[in-house]
């Protein structure tokens, strides 16, 4: 019998605006409502559920919209339309997400660590179990600018999994890793499944999937094509891959084309609120949000740089 539910996207849609330069992306909070930029559909009409306990893997091609979901559940970004019910914190192991360059890796701990609402002296208790996890040698002490992109995911992977979320998201970072760092994961995430915690797992590797999920939700072009055990939509999506391979140039880039021309169609309005309405912005409203955009990026660099004195001093 299924445990209550921790996640569930309800005829949820992502619209993403096709700028061609962060100018555009500042120009758009001042457009009039008429004249709308080129927009694409990452996600179209998604619905699912997973439950408590539950390991659901994510698959499917580039630009499926396996990402933007594994972004959505952990609040990285809003859904466009639809409901999004999140029952528990749900954290997200993506690589770079949440690092931040300039600080080194001890600085990022405590960083992400404090974001999370721990306290200082849990921080400190946690501190040798995550850098023993990361393993990363004494590139711990330098900025994650430098790191490799196996050593952001080792680093991203160890704070995520001790600050113990309620749900597990993560998004290819067990790709970079080598298989000593990858069964250490895999050891984790079984005794997280052991626990009774909920994991949504994002991959390209069949192989993965099967192995460590009870049931996959397979995207494709923004679209749920299937779902359901893990078996069975593995085999379905492996088909669909070797039937695809098979196929002439020229077939597979028309089959692109047009999928992807697909998402960029209008998506019909009939699950939409019309009490949503209501909160369309203004001009004055967009005048506020790019007031709201500038402060969250100098408060985000006092709160970096506090961080940085804080380990001078401490």
């Amino acid at each position: 019998m299924a445990g209550k539910v921790k996640v569930a996207f309800r005829h949820v849609s992502k619209e993403y605006d096709l700028f061609q330069n962060k100018s555009d992306n500042l120009k758009a909070l001042f457009r009039p409502k008429n004249k709308k930029s080129p927009t694409f559909w990452a996600l179209r009409d998604v619905s699912f559920e997973i439950h408590e306990g539950e390991t659901v893997g994510l698959i499917g091609i580039n630009g499926s919209g396996k990402s933007t979901i594994s972004s959505i559940l952990s609040g990285v970004i809003p859904a466009t339309e639809g409901e999004v019910e999140i029952n528990g914190e749900a954290s997200l192991i993506a690589i770079n997400v949440g690092l931040k360059g300039p600080l080194t890796g001890l600085e990022n701990i405590r960083m992400k660590c404090l974001m999370h609402g721990l306290k200082n002296k849990e921080i400190d208790r946690l501190l040798p179990s995550i850098i023993d996890f990361a393993d990363i040698g004494d590139f711990i002490n330098q900025p994650v600018k430098n790191y490799s992109s196996g050593m952001k995911s080792r680093l991203g992977f160890a704070i995520s999994v001790h600050i113990d979320p309620d749900i597990l998201v993560i998004d290819e970072a067990l790709s970079v890793g080598d298989q000593t760092f990858y069964q250490k994961c895999v050891d984790k995430i079984n005794e997280f499944k052991a626990r009774g915690k909920t994991i949504v797992f994002v991959s390209h590797s069949l192989s993965q999937v099967k192995s460590l999920c009870d049931k996959i939700i397979w995207m494709h072009y923004g679209e749920v094509r299937e779902q359901g055990d893990a078996d069975e939509i593995a085999s379905l999506y492996d088909d669909f891959v070797k039937w695809f391979n098979t196929q002439s140039r020229t077939f597979k880039k028309n089959y692109q084309i047009e999928k992807k021309a697909g998402q960029k169609e209008p998506i019909e309005k009939h699950h939409e609120n019309p009490d949503l309405n209501k909160y369309k912005l203004t001009i004055v409203d967009r005048f506020m949000l790019a007031g709201l955009f500038g402060l969250t990026i100098f408060f985000g660099s006092l709160i970096a740089t506090g961080v940085s004195l804080m380990s001078i001093f401490s």
